[in-house]
C-alpha cells in the first residue's frame, strides 16, 4: 500500500520545507517582533507624555507647592491658568499665531507645489540640475539668511507686520520635494487625457493634478503650519508690538516677569500646546496619508 504524498503546505507545515522552518515558529517571531515594536512605542510615547503630565500638575498646583518634586496635588486650583489668561495678551497672541501660521502654510502649499509641478511635468534644460540646487537649501541654516531677510523686511517696510513674520517662511525645498515625489507617482494618462481635451498646463494643474495631491497637501500644510507656529527668533526680531506678537514671542518675553513661579510658567506652555495637539489629534490621519504617498516612508 503507497504512502499518501503529501503537498507543498503539508510539508511547509510539517516542518520539512526549506531550512525546516515551520509555520509556528513564523508565528512566534511576528508576535516577537510586534511586541518589541509595541514595547518601543511605548517607551517613545512616555518620554513624550511624561513631561506633558508633570507641565500639566505643576500648572495645577499652587505656586507655593511648586517647590516639591511630587506629582501629588493637595490643593487643585485653576489659578496659575486664570493669571495667564488675564494676566497677558495670550489671547491676541493665539490670533497672531493663527493668522501668520495660515498666511505661511497657505503660500507654502501654492508656491511649492507649482516648482513642484513645474519639476515633475514640464521638460526644460537643466531640470534635475535645478531640483538638486533647492535641494541643497536645506543645509543651509536659517540663522544664516536672519541678517539679509531682516534687511529686506526693513527695505520693503514691512517690519513688526504679519507680512515680516510669514514671507520668509514659505520657500521650503523639503515641501517641494514631498510634492514632486507625490506628482512622480502619478499616472499620466490623465494628464495626457486633458490636453487632448485642450487644457493647459494650468488647468491641468489646478483641475487633475492637485485634486489628487489632498494627501501631499495636507502634510505639508500641517508640517508648515506647526513649523511655523513654533517659530521663536525670526518673530522675537521682527515683532515688537505686543498686540502682534506670536504666542512663542509672547510667553517668552512673560515668564521673565513670572520669576519663580513655576505654576504659571507651566501653565502658559500647556495652553501654548494645546492648538498643536489638537492639530495633530484632528489630522493625524492626513499625515500618514501624505507622508506614505510622497516616497519618505522609505
Amino acid at each position: 500500500m503507497s504512502n499518501p504524498t503529501l503537498t507543498a503546505p503539508d510539508t511547509y507545515r510539517a516542518g520539512t520545507g526549506a531550512a525546516g522552518v515551520t509555520q509556528a515558529s513564523i508565528d512566534r517571531r511576528h508576535r516577537l517582533f510586534n511586541r518589541i515594536c509595541l514595547g518601543v512605542l511605548i517607551a517613545f510615547a512616555l518620554l513624550w507624555l511624561v513631561p506633558l503630565a508633570w507641565a500639566v500638575d505643576t500648572g495645577l498646583k499652587p505656586n507655593a507647592e511648586t517647590t516639591h518634586t511630587t506629582w501629588v496635588i493637595h490643593n487643585v486650583t485653576l489659578g496659575a491658568f486664570d493669571r495667564v489668561l488675564n494676566g497677558t495678551a495670550i489671547l491676541n497672541w493665539f490670533g497672531a499665531s493663527l493668522i501668520i501660521s495660515t498666511l505661511t502654510a497657505l503660500g507654502t502649499v501654492v508656491t511649492a507645489s507649482l516648482a513642484a509641478f513645474a519639476l515633475s511635468r514640464l521638460r526644460f534644460r537643466y531640470r534635475t540640475a535645478v531640483f538638486w540646487a533647492i535641494l541643497a537649501g536645506i543645509m543651509i541654516p536659517s540663522q544664516v539668511l536672519i541678517v539679509p531677510q531682516f534687511r529686506e523686511m526693513d527695505a520693503l517696510h514691512l517690519l513688526n507686520t504679519f507680512w515680516a513674520v510669514s514671507l520668509p517662511q514659505i520657500p521650503t525645498a523639503v515641501a517641494i520635494f514631498i510634492f514632486r515625489q507625490f506628482f512622480n507617482g502619478l499616472p499620466r494618462d490623465l494628464e495626457e487625457a486633458a490636453r487632448i481635451d485642450g487644457a493647459g498646463w494650468f488647468r491641468i494643474y489646478r483641475k487633475v493634478v492637485m485634486p489628487l495631491a489632498r494627501p501631499a497637501v495636507a502634510a505639508v500644510a500641517i508640517f508648515t503650519f506647526v513649523s511655523s507656529w513654533n517659530d521663536l527668533l525670526w518673530p522675537l526680531l521682527v515683532l515688537s508690538n505686543p498686540d502682534r506678537m506670536t504666542v512663542p514671542v509672547g510667553l517668552a518675553t512673560v515668564q521673565g516677569s513670572f520669576g519663580i513661579r513655576y505654576a504659571d510658567t507651566m501653565a502658559s506652555a500647556v495652553l501654548g500646546a494645546i492648538p498643536l495637539v489638537a492639530v495633530f489629534l484632528l489630522f493625524q490621519r492626513h499625515i500618514v496619508e501624505g507622508i506614505a504617498g510622497t516616497g519618505l516612508k522609505g
